[in-house]
């Protein structure tokens, strides 16, 4: 990994963990923050959900980011994060699972393929959900895999949006220009929101140039990413960041498809 140049396109309150094990590894980190959290200006929807928890048989988390936004509405509003004991709760990856249980919150479920398709089977196995409530707080443009899935199982789903992702960018010039001069070897991205607004932000032609590989946290952003017809060089067996990372040591590794690239 020594000298090589990785692009960090996530959002900046949350790189801290990829940029640092990259750049332990020797890797030229460039922080190109993509996307910003922005919480919704109308979150009554999600105050009154939370008032009735007892009502719910599972709410369940699909990001950080989600978790953040309802945990700093809790504090704001004066209420506990131990209401939660009135729910069963999931979260759809170790990393959602670990930000709930740093609040107190108890997590029953974690799938072991941390997408959406995975935590709908893991709970048709844990639980039969017909006639069941299920609250889902998540970003307001996300994918319906997750409550669709529910749904056909005949759960009673309520997706309520909390949070929304900005473009957080701005003048990418420089960005634009490395990249296409080929001076950057790896973008990192750890969502499809986060591929969109980073095509916009550098443009179509610099993003499907060919000059640089792609490294995608799981086969969503992967495939988002090939959709916009750049190549996927990493994709991790396990879609946390840990594995993102271990994917890139290997790829630039001794045997990896990335030794010698430059």
């Amino acid at each position: 990994m020594r000298g090589r140049r990785i692009v960090v396109t996530r959002a900046r309150e949350q790189a801290g963990e990829l940029v640092r094990a990259l750049e332990e590894l020797g890797a030229e980190v460039v922080l190109a923050p993509t996307i910003r959290i922005e919480p919704l200006a109308d979150l009554e929807p999600l105050r009154r959900a939370l008032s009735r928890l007892a009502d719910y048989r599972w709410t369940v988390f699909t990001s950080q980011n989600t978790v953040h936004v309802v945990l700093e509405c809790l504090s704001a509003w004066g209420l506990s994060a131990h209401r939660f004991a009135q729910t069963r709760v999931a979260a759809i990856g170790p990393a959602t699972a670990d930000a709930l249980g740093a609040a107190g919150v108890r997590v029953e479920l974690v799938p072991a393929g941390y997408i959406a398709e995975s935590l709908v089977d893991a709970l048709a196995t844990r639980d039969s959900l017909g006639g069941a409530r299920v609250l889902i707080p998540r970003a307001a443009t996300a994918r319906d895999a997750l409550p669709a899935g529910l749904e056909a199982l005949g759960a009673q789903v309520d997706v309520i949006p909390v949070y929304r992702t900005v473009p957080a960018l701005g003048d990418c010039a420089t960005l634009r220009q490395a990249l296409l001069a080929g001076q950057v070897d790896v973008v990192t991205f750890t969502a499809s929101s986060i591929v969109d607004h980073f095509v916009t932000a550098v443009g179509a032609d610099a993003a499907r140039s060919g000059r640089f590989g792609v490294a995608a946290i799981g086969p969503v952003t992967a495939e988002t990413a090939r959709g916009y017809g750049m190549t996927v060089v990493v994709e991790p067996a396990q879609y946390t960041t840990a594995g993102l990372v271990e994917a890139l040591v290997q790829y630039y590794g001794e045997g990896g498809r990335g030794k010698g690239n430059t």
